[in-house]
């Protein structure tokens, strides 16, 4: 079996060719306000400074140092400089009223808190204590014109579209959304709303990959429930690699007698490997159907939800054309115990005051675990967990 680190970096690998075909295919300009979670395939440069002038970081005034020294700290009020307005050249001996986000008038060199000041009839005392650059933003202390102030592959998150807005750029230039085909197989599956009969169950892992597909920035494409047969598993496999950009299938990749999946893959594609030392989901498949990367998650609930975020996760984000793919991982003490086990574990659990606790019942059928919680403690192959230990804490979110 691949370790959870080799399967990941193969992943990845497998990731780059499909990024290239992409690029070569074309980028689609979309608005900044709708880039969110997708990533630019060039570094994006300013065009201006930010701020484009030294502006005032406080309400108060603004005046020159040595003029206010030299007028013993009591100055004329010469003109009025709201955020959003052209100053004139500041008169010399003279205070500027401004405030926060004003242009600083040439000439000026100050501003000093209007707490700290005393104004009457168009005179101002300025503070005794107030020094030369004192609450003044420097021009393009933010950024620089000619400054990478996103580089390509970053996924797009609010802060960065913030960025982007403040030099004024209204679109920017992305990879087109992955499309990710899905579907699920089993005889006993339902879809949720139809009548459940003695044996079958409904199928949960439809929703569950359709709504960590979307939060990624990617588009599903849903091919439903295949039933357990190997040429109706052969089939859904063409029909998927002809509609997504990567296939990823739930159940199916084991060794029982009703588990297709496995021999479909290498009747239509590839098999590239088989088995990750991960628990839960050891059953994982990866490999290609007519040059369309596959990847055959288990079909257990807990299992999908967490082999998904392990690896799926990282391979889309990759294949996206995201530069930063790797999970972050936190450190916290343990508020359990737990004997090591054969596989690398990712237990469900939650962030708390005093560590991390996890959920009591780990079982892959039990899908309430992952709502319960926010993280997976990571529990690496062979070791025991002790109270109190600091484990390793990867985060739901990204």
């Amino acid at each position: 079996m691949l370790t959870v680190s080799s399967a990941v970096k193969k992943l990845i690998a497998q990731a780059q060719p499909l990024v290239d075909d992409r690029r070569r295919a074309g980028l689609e300009s979309v608005p900044v306000t709708e880039a969110l979670g997708r990533a630019p395939a060039v570094d994006i440069v300013s065009a201006i400074d930010v701020p484009p002038a030294a502006n005032s970081a406080m309400d108060g005034y603004a005046f020159c140092a040595a003029d206010a020294a030299a007028g013993k700290y009591n100055l004329e009020i010469s003109q009025r400089i709201p955020a959003g307005t052209a100053p004139a050249p500041l008169q010399p001996g003279t205070a500027a009223r401004i405030f926060t986000g004003g242009e600083i008038p040439a000439g000026a060199d100050t501003v000093a808190m209007q707490e700290n000041c005393t104004e009457a009839e168009g005179w101002v005392k300025t503070d005794k204590k107030a020094e030369a650059g004192d609450n003044i933003r420097a021009r393009a202390q933010d950024i620089k014109a000619g400054e990478v102030i996103v580089k390509a592959g970053t996924r797009l998150r609010a802060q960065e579209l913030g960025l982007l807005s403040s030099v004024g750029i209204a679109r920017v230039e992305v990879f087109k959304p992955l499309k990710v085909a899905i579907f699920s197989t089993g005889d006993e599956l339902v879809e949720p709303g139809m009548p459940l009969h003695p044996g079958q169950i409904y199928n949960s892992n439809r929703a569950t990959l359709i709504g960590l597909i979307e939060s990624l920035g990617m588009v599903p494409v849903d091919l439903g429930v295949v039933p357990d047969r190997l040429a109706a598993t052969q089939h859904v496999l063409k029909k998927a690699a002809m509609r997504g950009d990567v296939i990823i299938s739930a159940g199916g990749v084991s060794v029982g007698e009703e588990d297709y999946v496995k021999t479909a893959v290498e009747k239509v594609g590839a098999m590239a490997f088989w088995k990750v030392a991960i628990k839960p989901g050891k059953p994982l498949a990866f490999g290609h159907v007519e040059n369309t990367p596959f990847i055959g998650l288990p079909g257990n609930p807990a299992s999908v939800f967490t082999t998904f975020m392990v690896l799926a996760r990282p391979f889309l984000m990759a294949c996206q054309g995201c530069s930063e793919v790797a999970a972050r991982h936190l450190k916290a003490p343990a508020q359990f115990a737990k004997a090591g086990e054969k596989r690398q574990v990712y237990l469900r659990g939650r962030l708390t005051e005093e560590g991390v606790e996890i959920y009591p019942n780990q079982s892959s059928g039990v899908l309430s675990s992952a709502c319960w919680g926010d993280v997976f403690v990571v529990q690496k192959t062979g070791e025991p967990i002790e109270v109190g230990d600091l484990v390793d804490v990867l985060p739901y979110a990204l």
